[in-house]
């Protein structure tokens, strides 16, 4: 007499039909919408920003002013040095001056000597020679003397330099025109770039403003999982901080991929996608700028769809199968699969609703083989 063989222990699920989605599940984080980062319109001196992250500024409300550059000549050492060179200036305006007086009596003799020698060339007592020497030597002197009164010009001209700088060291910082740098939107402040005061260029970012009611959500998914996500592709928001899950809408994905290492070390290809956020706003009011959610793309879905876990299924041949559980005996069934989301496949013929597969089906089950549920 033979022995029976004892069945196979197996896990069992069951055939539904109900709503199924494929999704695409992604970490993203939500951003203003329109953020506005204001600028210095000109080099100058900014005076310290008055206001702090998340305060409110009105549409055109003064964030803050600009003044002409200060001169370099603040500093105790150079204002010292100004000083110095107005000293030196007056000292060069006297030696200029003593120079004129100088060569005005050079000229004054000079001029006597040439009257006094062409008496006596006049008289034939000395020879043209000499006459020549003389006028030589006046024109000589009143040479000097011109050059000695361009030199009082070039010293009161240095003095007024010197003097110049020196009062605008005095009186620079004391006021003078400011330029306002006002906000081209209502919002908040979201970012300060530059909080104390000091000198800014042409086009240094001074503030980020924008409207934190507005905003939307960039997600970064995986180049495999982007060609299967269009604008127009629902989207929901979970564990986002808040109660229930929070609705969106793609709204842009982005033509352009990049190179992303993921946290195993692995280089992915990912590509921005851009959600808005259709739930009311008083659901998600409490929302700021660059907040985390968990963001799954449904890139397909059906209501009506037969579905089984996908460890029900296997390879067989150059389709799939499962075994079908039929009163303790397991039974291979060709299947046709559609779509996948992870965990479950949709069936499109083979199976019937409410039939029992085997889940995990391992080398000890076959066509016939007697099997025992153990869940």
């Amino acid at each position: 007499m033979g022995f029976v063989p004892s069945p196979v222990l197996i896990d069992t699920a069951s055939v539904d039909r109900g709503t199924f989605e494929v999704t695409v599940r992604e970490e993203g984080k939500t951003r203003v919408v329109e953020r506005y980062v204001v600028s210095a319109p000109v080099a100058a001196y900014a005076r310290r920003l008055g206001f702090d992250v998340g305060d409110e500024i009105q549409e055109g409300e003064v964030l803050l002013y600009l003044e002409p550059l200060r001169s370099q000549v603040l500093d105790s050492r150079t204002r010292a040095q100004a000083e110095a060179r107005v000293a030196v200036a007056q000292a060069a305006l006297l030696v200029s001056e003593q120079e004129v007086s100088a060569a005005e009596a050079d000229a004054l003799y000079a001029q006597a000597d040439v009257a006094r020698v062409r008496q006596l060339f006049e008289r034939g007592a000395i020879s043209q020679t000499s006459l020549d020497l003389a006028e030589t030597a006046a024109r000589r002197t009143t040479a000097r003397l011109e050059s000695a009164h361009r030199a009082v010009d070039v010293a009161s001209y240095d003095i007024e330099a010197a003097q110049t700088a020196l009062r605008y060291s005095e009186t620079a910082g004391a006021g003078g025109e400011t330029v306002p740098v006002q906000s081209p939107v209502a919002g908040r402040v979201l970012r300060l770039l530059h909080e104390s005061e000091g000198v800014v260029v042409a086009g240094q970012p001074l503030v980020e403003v924008g409207d934190p009611d507005l905003l939307e959500v960039e997600v970064e998914v995986l180049s495999a999982d982007a060609v299967k996500i269009a604008p127009g592709t629902n989207v929901r928001f979970e564990r986002w901080g808040g109660e229930g899950v929070l609705d969106g809408v793609v709204s842009v994905v982005e033509p352009v991929g990049f190179t992303k290492i993921s946290a195993l070390g692995v280089e992915e290809q990912r590509v921005l996608t851009v959600v808005d956020i259709v739930s009311p706003t008083e659901k998600w009011k409490r929302l700021g700028d660059q907040y985390r959610v968990d963001a799954v793309f449904i890139v397909w879905s059906g209501n009506d769809v037969l579905s089984i876990p996908s460890s029900a299924t296997f390879r067989h041949g150059e389709g799939w199968a499962a075994f079908v559980v039929v009163d303790g005996v397991a039974y291979l069934r060709e299947i046709k699969i559609g779509q996948r989301s992870g965990l479950r496949a949709e069936v499109r013929s083979g199976l019937s609703a409410g039939e029992t597969v085997v889940v995990h089906p391992d080398d000890s089950i076959s066509d016939g083989t007697a099997v025992e549920t153990i869940n």
